[in-house]
């Protein structure tokens, strides 16, 4: 393991100490140093906490898993910031340019924000033990050392079931241009949400800009988060999306009448990488809660929300068919850094919001 920026802080009652304890100190933390280099480093206490800025999962899921991980290391509280991808990028910005940090965690919905910070120097070098066990794809989309592939999940449709039978439903990203759903369609906004912002990328490159110019015909309910849609759809507010698979099938056990449909035109998946930032307050609690975040347990735990499992020791969910490499519509960490800013003014343009 590798690990840089340890804590050396010199505690509080050295200083009320004489000289020579003062010089036994810093030799002690010169040693510490020297063990942190060879890949050893202070251990996380029991008064740490760990605050993570999270676009990946719903609110519900994430504090779930702030608790989960405190009931492991007692002691080490999780303090949950919400918000969508976009949002958490800009506010991990701010903190870093007011030189006031607070982020111990940054989980994104974008994986062009990882390279940004790299490139920055604002990332925390630090290689997890567990990053061994991501199937061979996850970890070709990490960066060794940087950041780290802890999610995945696909854009799929859903529809109204009790409205929309499964004779009609859309069955490609194209027959959503069918004016028989106009102003029945939920969408998130690619501004604020990583996910979407991959989404309409991929579509752009499958189909042209000339897809959502026939899109913005129907009309479409613009949230802001990739959950919006589910919630939409269950009030009968519309009646079919294309959506982020998990929100969906949360909203299914928490017994939405929705159903979920796989395009047949190509399968949109969206990477979820982790880092600690190079300011973590915490950094020997960060080093401790990534490391979590890509064990077995919690692989398991967010696939059976719908996530397409990251790790090869772990099943997809039941009923959730195994991704198809030959149906994906790829995109390169590079293409959705280049291609995002493009396509969320083309949006706006289009869209009018």
């Amino acid at each position: 393991m590798v690990f840089e920026h340890a804590d050396h802080t010199v505690p509080a009652h050295v200083l009320a100490t004489g000289e020579n304890d003062m010089i036994q100190s810093l030799k002690r933390r010169q040693a510490v140093a020297g063990l942190a280099g060879l890949g050893f480093v202070t251990p996380a206490r029991a008064a740490d906490s760990v605050t993570w800025y999270i676009s990946q999962f719903e609110a519900e899921q994430a504090e779930a898993l702030g608790k989960a991980f405190t009931a492991e290391h007692p002691g080490i509280a999780v303090d949950v910031v919400r918000v969508t991808g976009q949002v958490a990028f800009q506010r991990l910005q701010m903190d870093i340019k007011n030189k006031t940090p607070h982020c111990d965690v940054f989980s994104a919905s974008d994986i062009s924000h990882m390279a940004i910070l790299k490139e920055k120097g604002e990332l925390l070098r630090y290689e997890p033990p567990n990053a061994a066990g991501l199937a061979p794809v996850y970890r070709a989309l990490s960066d060794d050392g940087w950041y780290y592939a802890n999610n995945a999940a696909r854009f799929v449709l859903i529809r109204r079931v009790d409205r929309v039978p499964a004779d009609i439903a859309p069955k490609t990203w194209t027959d959503l241009l069918n004016p028989r759903w106009k102003g029945q369609i939920a969408t998130a906004h690619p501004a604020f949400s990583g996910g979407m912002g991959t989404w309409v990328l991929a579509l752009t490159k499958l189909y042209g800009w000339q897809y959502f110019e026939k899109l913005a015909a129907n009309n479409p309910r613009i949230g802001r988060s990739a959950v919006d849609p589910v919630t939409l759809l269950t009030a009968g507010e519309c009646l079919v999306s294309p959506t982020y698979g998990p929100a969906a099938y949360h909203g299914i056990d928490k017994g939405s009448p929705i159903a979920v449909d796989q395009a047949a035109d190509g399968a949109v998946v969206v990477v979820f990488p982790s880092a600690i930032p190079a300011g973590a307050p915490h950094p020997a609690a960060a080093r401790l809660f990534l490391d979590w975040l890509l064990s077995q347990a919690v692989t398991r735990r967010i696939a059976a929300d719908g996530s397409d499992p990251v790790r090869l020791d772990v099943p997809p969910r039941p009923g959730v068919p195994p991704l198809d490499a030959g149906r994906m519509i790829q995109l390169s960490a590079a293409e959705i850094r280049r291609g995002v800013p493009e396509i969320i003014e083309k949006w706006r343009d289009t869209f009018g919001s």
